[in-house]
């Protein structure tokens, strides 16, 4: 589960900040984010915060925010799959609203091209530098046929041999939900393979290979092909960053009890 937790905090952080809005479920006052398309038919997890979050409230009931139990998770899924630590802020409180319209237009699409990639995560505060980091998360996980499909078939820039090996699972039409992992390499470890593979054009999605095609971020991609520490230091940064994108404190929003309602 560790890719689908990581995911989780950062589609969560990315709309309207860390204050896990992402896990309610719709209600009669609110479409939620569930079912936006960045996240319909592809996020996952969810059954996990809960028995994260229902042994959090035995231990000590009130306490505990959904949003913060997301940001730990995500840390610690990271851990557990052999990338770097980093110590999580805690104080975060949950949203008692969600926007499905936000997620449309704030999570980044994996069709943007290189200047999209930059724009949509400048928009959050994150320099190319870090943008290029965060994407290095594509170390680990999966993507669906539909969203790899049209670079599988129409791009150039892709290596032969992975293109013909990735289409037994991917056809030209039908199997959207066929997943192929992200990092062909090591798809279950947290290293820098992920950056490797771009520079032999083994890109899964369109905006992963835009960090390596003749650009301005060819530099830190190469960077961090050759130096995995350097990776690893400049992603567990740029997540604390991220884990900090426009919490709830104070008296705002709720601690949750039930992690998909509101209180």
């Amino acid at each position: 589960m560790g890719a689908s937790l990581l995911r989780l905090h950062f589609h969560d952080c990315f709309v309207n900040g860390c204050d896990a809005s992402v896990l309610l479920d719709d209600t009669a006052n609110f479409t939620g984010e569930k079912n936006a398309g960045p996240n319909a038919n592809s996020l996952r997890g969810f059954n996990v915060i809960d028995t994260i979050k229902s042994q959090l409230e035995s231990a000590c009931p009130g306490i505990v925010s959904c949003a913060d139990l997301l940001t730990v998770a995500a840390r610690d899924s990271v851990v557990a799959i052999s990338g770097p630590s980093w110590t999580v802020p805690l104080g975060r409180r949950d949203s008692t609203t969600a926007s499905q319209s936000a997620a449309n237009s704030n999570i980044p699409a994996p069709t943007l091209s290189l200047s999209g990639l930059i724009t949509a995560f400048s928009n959050k505060g994150f320099t190319a530098k870090e943008m290029v980091a965060l994407s290095g998360s594509h170390t680990i996980g999966q993507a669906r046929c539909t969203t790899f499909r049209t670079r599988l078939y129409n791009e150039n820039n892709i290596n032969a041999t992975f293109a013909t090996s990735l289409k037994a699972n991917c056809p030209s039409s039908g199997g959207d939900n066929n997943l192929s992992p992200l990092d062909t390499t090591s798809p279950t470890s947290f290293d820098n393979a992920y950056f490797k593979n771009l520079q032999i054009q083994k890109g899964l999605l369109h905006s992963d290979q835009q960090l390596f095609s003749g650009g301005s971020t060819d530099a830190q991609v190469n960077a961090y092909s050759s130096n995995s520490a350097t990776f690893m230091t400049d992603f567990a940064n740029a997540m604390v960053k991220m884990g900090n994108l426009s919490p709830l404190t104070g008296s705002s929003g709720q601690i949750r009890k039930n992690c998909g309602k509101v209180n």
